[in-house]
């Protein structure tokens, strides 16, 4: 399967005074970190090598996950350096360990879905990005992408429209050429996908499973409840 980079740099406000001493990729998730959870989540769903983008406690992350070989997977890192780079500047510093193509995840959240089947829809596309959808209807958060003929129209975090019923996954697909050509300066994902819209360049893939977060600590609640549940499926 392609790389993925899983972005993880982020300074996990929401969760202080937790995350005052360690990264949210390290919040305890049902007695482990949560990148453990994603890592083999990784692994299962058939990815074999994960760069992952570090910043804030960078070094307790890398500290925890290692080489990946525990996982099943091969890790390596690009740190943010001194300066935040934000997301889209994350995934640009990693470009030379991530290659042409590749899947980017946010690191705060855990994606039951099909890998495989992303991949191939974006390979399949011909268009230079790709973003997954679910069609959230403002149930879990408010929506924020218009979604149609397997293309993204439209995606606006702060301010919402009545076509919305669909909601960012998670779970992207690049080619290196997206980011290659910005510069050094600090950017956000979001700016990239707004351009790819304009261009009319950013395809859609709409996933079935519902998304689950660390992000907050509601999220975190019901990713514990998702993950005792499906260990008890699994033990019957």
């Amino acid at each position: 399967m392609l790389p993925v980079a899983i972005l993880c740099g982020g300074l996990a406000t929401r969760l202080r005074p937790a995350t005052e001493t360690i990264p949210k990729a390290l919040i305890p998730v049902n007695g482990e970190p949560f990148i453990a959870h994603q890592l083999r989540l990784m692994s299962s769903a058939g990815v074999d090598r994960v760069v992952m983008c570090v910043g804030y406690l960078g070094e307790m992350i890398q500290e925890f996950a290692g080489d990946g070989c525990r996982f099943g997977l091969r890790v390596t890192y690009s740190p943010d350096g001194p300066n935040l780079r934000g997301t889209a500047g994350a995934v640009r510093n990693a470009l030379p360990m991530l290659g042409e193509q590749f899947l980017v995840l946010y690191g705060d959240s855990y994606l039951p879905c099909d890998y495989r089947a992303v991949e191939r829809a974006f390979l399949g596309s011909g268009q230079p990005g790709l973003m997954t959808v679910f069609r959230n209807r403002n149930q879990w958060e408010i929506s924020n992408v218009e979604f149609a003929g397997g293309q993204i129209a439209a995606y606006d975090k702060r301010t919402p429209t009545a076509g919305m019923e669909y909601v960012d996954y998670g779970l992207s697909a690049f080619h290196a050429s997206v980011f290659s050509a910005a510069g050094e300066q600090a950017a956000d994902l979001t700016a990239v996908f707004q351009e790819l819209i304009r261009r009319r360049a950013l395809a859609g893939f709409e996933v079935k499973e519902r998304f689950y977060e660390v992000g907050s600590w509601e999220g975190i609640r019901e990713l514990q409840a998702y993950l005792s549940q499906r260990t008890s499926r699994t033990a019957v």
